[in-house]
Formats: structure tokens, sequence, C-alpha cells
């Protein structure tokens, strides 16, 4: 008695490779969330987690040709798995269009990783020298000419900040806004005399990574008003793919704006209590 091959689309077997593209897909997603985990809460040294980072991203590519493979399979012997493919492809492009993205800001913006608003006299990093000394680390030293070079051809509107308040409202609007970013602070200093010279440690962190970038804030008088500079220097890489020339120029504007408001809030008098009269002398 001759078979009959009436069965319905149901019934024909789940492509292998179809199968095989999803769990790698599933299989990079844990990998990227655990790179991502370890670096923010230093459960390891950097260079474990980012191979970890990259191995998801890796496992995320084999799983988009794994998931052409099993298209193609589909389309030749009619077998299923086109939902599991296309939930595949869903998860890797959301996986990789991050990096992709990275990708491309590397080969648009310059090899530098050191952003100054003064990179004739940048501020110093002090307190977090230390930090910036072990293997794979960039210096605490100022990167140099070159950054200072590429930094005025690709970003020339990064310039001292100066301020029409004195220097002791501009540290104090300074640190408000550096308080109000969450950023860790690791020293700061009140303008003292006699030089007033005001100075603000902090570490910053990238939105995704959590890779740390150092910032240090110098504020110093300008006469009766005052002049801030800022340096943000990525802890690791040669390239900071634009992250720390974004966070300078979002301080400024914040840092202006808020010095602009606080000079326009009136001045408050102090009342004067007016002159006692003196005691009257009752001659006898």
């Amino acid at each position: 008695m001759a078979r009959r091959f009436s069965a319905p689309y149901q019934s024909e077997p789940v492509s292998s490779l179809a199968s095989w593209a999803r769990n790698l897909a599933v299989f990079a997603v844990v990998a990227v969330v655990v790179s991502i985990i370890i670096v923010r809460f230093d459960f390891l040294e950097m260079k474990p987690a980012l191979m970890a980072f990259f191995g998801g991203l890796a496992i995320a590519g084999l799983s988009i040709l794994f998931g052409l493979a099993g298209f193609a399979a589909i389309w030749q012997n009619g077998s299923r798995g086109m939902a599991r493919i296309l939930l595949a492809f869903l998860i890797n492009g959301a996986i990789l269009a991050y990096p992709a993205y990275l990708a491309l800001q590397y080969r648009k913006l310059p090899p530098i990783y050191d952003i100054t608003t003064n990179p004739i006299d940048p501020p110093r990093f002090d307190a977090l020298a230390h930090v910036r000394t072990g293997d794979g680390t960039n210096p605490a030293v100022y990167a140099g000419l070159y950054s200072a070079e590429q930094q005025r051809q690709f970003y020339p509107d990064i310039e001292p900040i100066e301020l029409e308040v004195p220097v002791d409202r501009a540290y104090a609007i300074a640190r408000q806004l550096v308080i109000k970013r969450k950023w860790l602070v690791i020293d700061e200093r009140e303008p003292q005399p006699p030089r007033r010279v005001g100075r603000i440690e902090a570490v910053a962190r990238t939105p995704i990574m959590g890779f740390r970038e150092d910032v240090s804030i110098r504020v110093v008088p300008d006469g009766d008003d005052s002049r801030v500079d800022i340096r943000s220097a990525s802890r690791y890489f040669d390239s900071d793919l634009g992250s720390n020339a974004a966070r300078i120029k979002k301080f400024i504007d914040d840092l202006n704006t808020a010095a602009d408001a606080d000079a326009l809030k009136p001045v408050k008098k102090t009342p004067v209590t007016p002159p006692k009269a003196p005691a009257k002398t009752v001659k006898k």
C-alpha cells in the first residue's frame, strides 16, 4: 500500500540550523550581559571581561551565519523553523547594533583619549594618578601635542570657561554639577587664600559598559570673575570614541547655564540696624 504524504506543514521537521541559530543568539545575549556586569562591578580584570564581551559578539555573528544557512535549507526542503531564525536575527541585531555604531565612530573620530579645555596647562590628576599606573592603563600625564592638535581639529568649541561669578560661587556650582551627575568624587579642594584655586577630581562612567573616565576640574579667580578648566581622560584604550568630548561639552553648557542663573539672583541685602541713641545723662 502506497504511503500518503498529505501531512500539513506543522508535521514537517524543524530545521536544526534554525534551532542552532536561535540557541546561539540566546547564548550570545547571556555572554554579553555577563561581561557587562563583570566590567561594571570589577569582578575580573579588564582583559578577561572584554574577551567575554567580544566572544559574545562573535557568537552573535555565528548565529547569523547559521540563520542564513537555515533559511536556505528551509527554502529548499520546506522544513519549519523560520520563526526561530527571525527571533535569532532580532536578538543578534539588538546585540550588534551598538558595537556597529561604535565601529563607525572609531573610523570617524580621532584616536585620542584625553580631552581638556586647556591643552597648554591642563588640570592635573593628583589623587587619581595612582590608579593610572597599572598594566594597560593610560598615564596620568597629559597625552601631549598630537592629542591637542587632533582635539583642535575635531572639537574646536572646547575652550576654557569664563564665568561672571566669583571663584567661590563658580567652584560651588561646578561641584553641584558633579554631584548631580553622580560622578565619584575622589578629591575636592575649595578655593583658599592666597591663590584661591579650587580643584575637583572625580570618576565618571560610560553609559553601557561602565568604563572609568577620570575627570579633573580647576577653578581659578579672574579678577572679580572666575575661569574653569576641565579635563576628561579615559583610563583604558587609545580612543574614547568621542565620550570625553561629549562629557566636557555638556558640562560646559550646564555650567554656563547655572552660572547665568546664579548671576541673575537678587542679592539679599543685610538689614541695617539703626544705631542706638546715646543714653541720656541726667544732671543733678
